[in-house]
């Protein structure tokens, strides 16, 4: 009787393993689901973002900033140019910005070794974001309004010239990162899914991780807020 109750058991204890197990399977292919159809919406996203971003620079930024201060009429918004190209940057960028972050945060528990791809375009659109509402838009605001001749002009000629200059090598820095991004999701995307799941991270790792969401979640509430 011992036996037979011991036996019975140990078949117990070999379902719940073997249901755990799948469990897991379970838990780890979900993951895998939902971190490449992030990343495929990243690389869908990103392709037109970064050749947009390219032509941007290379034309319209060409013309309106190859003669300042004349050529500055040339600046989007105004008369001579009546487009507002962040009819196509904005929401592509938000898209952008929710996949790499729901990339990352579906695939947390994937090794640093591939996490790590997961890392940069997250960081690096957020970043790119950041550098445009802190460094692009008051540079907008004076360029056009020194343009246009508006009452609101507060700078110079001679300001103007070296400020369009500033201008066209920080747009540079936005391609570059474009292109990081659009390059690692690709990668990621590209590279076989690791099975083996990552240790839990040190709290520190983790509280970083929360404060970053955190930021994130306030910077995009501000930036919609100041459209």
């Amino acid at each position: 009787m011992v036996a037979l109750v011991a036996r019975a058991r140990y078949r117990h204890s070999d379902i719940d393993r073997a249901l755990e197990m799948e469990r897991r399977v379970r838990r780890m292919n979900a993951r895998e689901t939902a971190t490449k159809a992030f990343l495929w919406l990243a690389v869908v996203v990103g392709g037109p973002l970064v050749g947009a971003k390219l032509f941007d620079l290379v034309v319209l930024v060409g013309a309106w900033s190859a003669h300042p201060p004349q050529s500055l009429a040339m600046m989007p918004y105004g008369e001579a140019w009546p487009v507002d190209t962040g009819l196509f940057f904005i929401p592509f960028s938000a898209a952008m910005l929710v996949a790499a972050f729901g990339a990352l945060i579906a695939g947390w528990k994937t090794p640093w070794r591939y996490r790590w791809l997961l890392c940069v375009p997250a960081l690096g659109i957020l970043a790119l974001l950041v550098l445009t509402v802190v460094a692009f838009w008051p540079m907008n605001e004076a360029l056009y309004y020194h343009g246009v001749g508006s009452p609101k002009d507060t700078i110079t000629d001679a300001q103007a010239i070296e400020m369009a200059r500033h201008w066209v090598q920080l747009d540079w820095l936005r391609v570059v990162g474009a292109t990081a991004a659009f390059v690692s999701a690709i990668r990621a995307l590209t590279l076989p899914w690791p099975r083996e799941v990552a240790r839990k991270d040190p709290p520190l790792v983790r509280a970083i991780l929360a404060v970053c969401l955190a930021a994130v979640a306030a910077f995009v509430v501000w930036f919609v807020a100041n459209i």
